[in-house]
């Protein structure tokens, strides 16, 4: 049964609708940063630099899992887009209620790995002793929440898939108010340490997940959810898992490097760390400009190769190229220009300054590759090639990496030495990416097979 595109992402002019798309979704992907990020400055500010030490010494594993939720959401947001782009009724209803179900199966199951592996994979980090038990309270509450977190992210994907970016950004930005209001309530009401910011972080994503169920069983547009229909189609499902499985690995690469190095980050003391944690959360408000643009070329992909139209899906790669450059760097001159004050919203120390500048720069140098590298597996995503940029972020991100930390900060052994391996390892990854493309031609191939059945 065919039905109307509620957002029809397949007609009119590109530039205005992928700004608009994505501008939303960098907002929320800033926000949903902002959990941590807020943990860190008022630990930091509140409690005092171990504690934020602490949290900030978790931030690169609990990206790791945000970058997964968000990477295997992928999968719902291709398959649900692919059926809107082609009007089909039946296979819209089983993206959307396979992907919920997933969500929650796929939480509790990470919720479970994360509580029972928590206290060795910490001690692999080698995290100062002082601060070690406070990193583990604050892992393991955060780890408790994984279910709604990953509920919240396909739901999110949900909206995407039917070109709403702005929904979840509504809900995330309420429901990260209340996180705010519920941290300095524990910190400085209740004299909560680390476990009182993790605790507040968990209500937020509750309410931001039960928010986005009740206005998809509401809602009168194609992606409307009925309770009634929640069960998993096995051949959905797999077709789900056969693209956000390599899209989850390849966002988690970037995650595992980071830990390796907030592994080799923390043998140079407190003050690096808290450093680095500084850059980190500052210059990932960054990130989320050049991965909105990642994911708005995966969307406006698979809408486009469902409906045939293949010099669209071309498009729509080049212009969210050109946007999210041009995004990205009135992002970057901000945070270059306003840099101290910025840093002194997580810590007053001029010497975490100097480690958090270091930081910055290297990382934003890094940023304009990462784009590139997003924008093309984000269209090679949206033809269903999602293992080919997995291996390639395997390879030229995490193991990479791995090299740069056992040969080049060996010798070094300070901070800069760890962050140039941004800058260089994401080069040979947009490289590899476009020679990749390349090779492949996807729309060329998909034309060719339109071209068989008679389109």
């Amino acid at each position: 049964m065919a039905v109307a595109r509620n957002k029809n992402l397949t007609n009119g002019s590109l530039w205005d609708k992928i700004l608009l798309f994505a501008i939303p979704l960098a907002l929320t992907g800033m926000l949903q940063q902002l959990y941590n990020a807020a943990d860190v400055a008022i630990v930091g500010n509140f409690v005092g630099t171990e504690a934020q030490a602490a949290v900030g010494v978790n931030g690169p594993v609990i990206n790791l899992m945000i970058n997964l939720f968000m990477g295997m959401s992928v999968g719902t947001n291709v398959v649900v887009s692919r059926a809107i782009g082609k009007g089909d009724k039946d296979l819209i209803e089983k993206g959307v209620h396979s992907s919920l179900l997933l969500a929650l199966i796929g939480g509790f199951l990470i919720m479970g790995i994360g509580e029972f592996v928590s206290k060795p994979l910490l001690s692999l980090m080698n995290i100062p002793e002082e601060i070690f038990d406070m990193a583990l309270t604050y892992f393991r509450i955060y780890v408790a929440g994984m279910p709604v977190l990953f509920l919240y992210n396909f739901e999110a994907a949900v909206f995407r898939s039917n070109g709403d970016s702005k929904t979840p950004l509504i809900v995330l930005a309420s429901s990260g108010l209340i996180n705010v209001g519920l941290n300095l309530f524990f910190v400085l009401v209740l004299n909560m340490n680390v476990e009182g910011v993790a605790i507040a972080t968990i209500i937020a994503n509750i309410i931001s997940a039960i928010v986005l169920f009740i206005i998809l069983i509401n809602t009168s547009q194609v992606i409307r959810v009925y309770v009634k229909k929640l069960k998993l189609n096995v051949k959905t499902v797999v077709e789900i898992l056969k693209i956000g499985v390599p899209s989850g690995i390849q966002s988690c690469m970037y995650s595992v490097a980071n830990i390796i190095l907030q592994s080799a980050t923390n043998t140079l003391g407190s003050i690096a760390i808290a450093g680095a944690s500084t850059a980190g959360n500052v210059t990932t408000f960054s990130y989320f400009v050049v991965n909105s643009f990642g994911q708005a070329s995966t969307t406006f992909v698979g809408q486009n190769n469902g409906a045939g139209n293949m010099k669209r899906c071309k498009r729509s790669m080049f212009v969210s190229f050109g946007i999210g450059f041009v995004a990205f760097s009135l992002v970057a001159a901000v945070l270059i220009i306003f840099a101290n004050p910025i840093f002194s919203l997580f810590n007053q120390d001029p010497n975490v300054w100097e480690f958090a500048r270091t930081g910055l720069y290297c990382i934003l140098l890094s940023y304009p590759f990462n784009l590139m590298q997003d924008v093309v597996s984000g269209y090679l995503r949206g033809f269903g090639y999602s293992f080919v940029p997995a291996v390639i972020a395997v390879v030229f991100i995490c193991v990479f990496r791995i090299i740069w930390i056992n040969t080049a900060f060996p010798i070094y052994n300070d901070y800069l030495s760890l962050a140039v391996v941004y800058p260089i390892s994401l080069f040979l990854t947009a490289l590899a990416s476009v020679i990749a493309l390349l090779i492949i031609r996807p729309a060329k191939k998909r034309e060719f097979e339109l071209e068989q059945k008679g389109y």
